[in-house]
């Protein structure tokens, strides 16, 4: 067999064969996806990054909120003021007047907002997930402003505005700006005790923010942190984000940049996800992941971790219940943290008999197992046969159950179980709730009963089929101020007594 050419050439050009099918693959699949939108292609200039904080235009949160109020004027500028209006763009987001106009709202839920109080018995920082806005935590800074804390509610870089605000958004600038907003708490409240509470991405930053605060000069460190559907070792494909990213500045692969492209009809979260936040989402999972396995392994250093309460249901497509427990809480000392778990529908999955996988062995192999230094609550049906809801709780290092709390809460018709995207709304939320508001004008997206053919919506079934609210919404709230409470007691000197806001007359 007789062969031309260098060998090394013959190798680099079959290496370069299968690299270049992919690509044109790529570029098939871009000129076929969804065109992309000015909300998608658009950059704002005026967002918030960490340098700067570096190179002193952003000195405090005062500086934030006034850079992000320009953001919203540019927002306006360059993509409401050019975005058609009419009925044909009802439920289109940024447009004028539509239904899915976030500012027709009262309130500028896209916003950071903050929720001061007079004599607060503490200060919580509220960290929403990627993709969302604060509006994902507002039912429950309200109620914490209710019960005396002084609140914020984070708007984090990237969110709230457009899309393309994810495309080169890091995940350094989002702790950059958390470091802001708890330090601003801290100049406000003095050494009153101070929490952190994240969803999903959000928690994430809350651990690398508490892992920072331990170091010297890091900032002042929380007394408790409450991780609600906790990102903890995101899949290990999510890794190939970054690469896809990459390729999307290469000409007519544009469409790369996102791994999804959807109509934007929701007011306060993206509908169209960038790859650079799913790239985002690994990097500082694994970057807290590496941290916390060093920190486990320093004795004194792992004992000044703050007590978490960790909230998340037992089927979640995005964050598993196994990698919360082997790469967070075991690791923690024992006694000071809880897992809080929401299970399936018993009684509907028996009469459904449609399950794909069934997160029973893993729960009951927690509740069984006698060396867990954390406290578990089961939240479920009191029988298999009943809609009626329990709690289960089980103390750390034991196998037995202590008590068994009944919740007067049960399972709504149809609901099966809970969704990664519910815990954090309650059922009488006006956009993701169980019922829709008496302004009918606005758009509703909550337990939306919808039938008929297939590809007639703008909405995916997919979209349709996930929970958008928690019916257990009440008892989780609960536990959220109980626990900030017990901590905000544990935070004071010996001798002193905490008025605890839930303890008032």
């Amino acid at each position: 067999m007789h062969m031309t050419g260098h060998p090394n050439r013959l190798l680099a050009r079959g290496a370069l064969f299968p690299l270049l099918t992919v690509l044109l693959v790529l570029v098939q699949g871009c000129s076929s996806g969804p065109s992309l939108k000015p909300w998608h292609t658009e950059m704002l200039t005026e967002e918030f990054t960490a340098a700067m904080v570096e190179d002193g235009q952003v000195r405090n949160f005062d500086d934030y909120l006034a850079l992000e109020g320009r953001l919203y004027e540019q927002l306006d500028d360059v993509i409401y003021a050019r975005t058609e209006r009419g009925p044909a763009h009802i439920l289109e987001r940024y447009s004028y007047g539509s239904a899915a106009d976030p500012e027709r709202r009262p309130v500028k839920w896209n916003h950071s907002f903050e929720l001061p109080r007079q004599s607060a018995v503490g200060g919580v920082l509220l960290l929403h997930g990627m993709s969302d806005s604060p509006y994902t935590m507002r039912a429950l800074g309200e109620t914490l402003n209710q019960q005396g804390y002084h609140v914020i509610g984070l708007r984090l870089p990237g969110h709230g505005t457009v899309p393309s605000g994810l495309r080169h958004v890091t995940w350094q600038d989002m702790a950059a700006a958390v470091k802001l907003a708890m330090q601003h708490l801290a100049s406000e409240l003095g050494s009153k005790p101070l929490h952190i509470i994240g969803y999903s991405t959000g928690a994430s930053l809350a651990m690398n923010y508490s892992l920072d605060a331990l170091a010297a000069g890091g900032g002042p460190v929380p007394a408790s942190l409450v991780l609600m559907s906790p990102a903890i070792r995101i899949h290990p494909a999510s890794a190939l984000a970054g690469f896809k990213d990459t390729l999307a500045g290469l000409p007519g692969l544009d469409g790369l940049a996102y791994l999804q492209v959807m109509d934007e009809f929701d007011p306060y979260k993206y509908n169209s996800f960038a790859t650079n936040a799913g790239a985002q989402v690994h990097r500082v999972t694994t970057e807290v992941d590496r941290r916390m396995q060093a920190l486990v392994r320093d004795a004194a250093a792992i004992e000044r971790f703050p007590p978490i309460l960790v909230l998340k249901s037992t089927v979640d497509s995005t964050v598993t219940t196994d990698a919360v427990v082997t790469h967070l809480l075991m690791g923690l000392p024992a006694g000071r943290n809880e897992l809080v778990l929401f299970d399936i529908n018993r009684n509907a999955a028996i009469k459904a008999k449609f399950l794909v996988d069934d997160p029973g062995p893993l729960t009951n192999r927690l509740m069984l197992d006698p060396e867990l230094p954390f406290a578990v609550t089961f939240v479920g049906n009191e029988n298999p046969y009943s809609t009626r809801i329990v709690a289960r709780h089980k103390p750390p290092l034991s196998r037995e159950t202590s008590d068994t709390e009944p919740l007067d809460l049960a399972w709504p018709s149809g609901v099966v179980s809970l969704s990664h995207v519910a815990l954090p709304f309650p059922p009488d939320d006006p956009l993701y709730g169980q019922q829709p508001p008496a302004n009918d004008s606005q758009v509703f997206l909550g337990d939306l009963a919808i039938k008929g053919e297939r590809g007639l919506l703008k909405i995916p079934g997919e979209w349709l089929l996930r929970l958008r609210y928690n019916p257990f919404y009440a008892y989780m709230q609960t536990r959220v101020l109980k626990w900030l409470d017990d901590a905000d007691s544990a935070s004071l000197p010996a001798g002193m007594e905490f008025k605890s806001p839930l303890k008032q007359p």
